[in-house]
């Protein structure tokens, strides 16, 4: 089992940048499957990013493609969101996940408690 702690979020304008980090705790955080959430009033939860245990394989959505980066750092047991060109329409809570399972897709088996980024205009 791993348990997983965002941290990052915050208010930002138009344009900016954030970068979210996930630090996971428990045994082999190199073997999950690692995925970015978001949430915003109203809406489904869906999937931002994901990326493979070596990191060798990435998934973004087509929202975020060319803003949007997922790194992770296994020595530190911590994955990455790199937000660039933020706008109103990103704003929501978004949550850590993580995987075992083979797939980059849902589901996933663990998640964190949020941290809620806000882009103003």
């Amino acid at each position: 089992q791993v348990q997983l702690v965002e941290s990052g979020g915050g208010l930002v304008q138009a344009g900016g940048s954030l970068r979210l980090s996930c630090a996971a705790s428990g045994r082999s955080f190199s073997s999950y499957t690692m995925g970015w959430f978001r949430q915003a009033p109203g809406k489904e939860r869906e999937l931002v990013a994901a990326i493979s245990w070596r990191g060798g394989s990435t998934y973004y959505a087509d929202s975020v493609k060319g803003r949007f980066t997922i790194s992770r750092d296994n020595a530190k047991n911590t994955v990455y969101l790199r937000m660039n060109s933020l706008n109103p329409e990103d704003t929501a809570v978004y949550y850590c996940a993580a995987k075992r399972a083979a797939g980059l897709l849902r589901p996933y088996d663990y998640w964190g408690q949020g941290t809620q980024v806000t882009v103003s205009s």
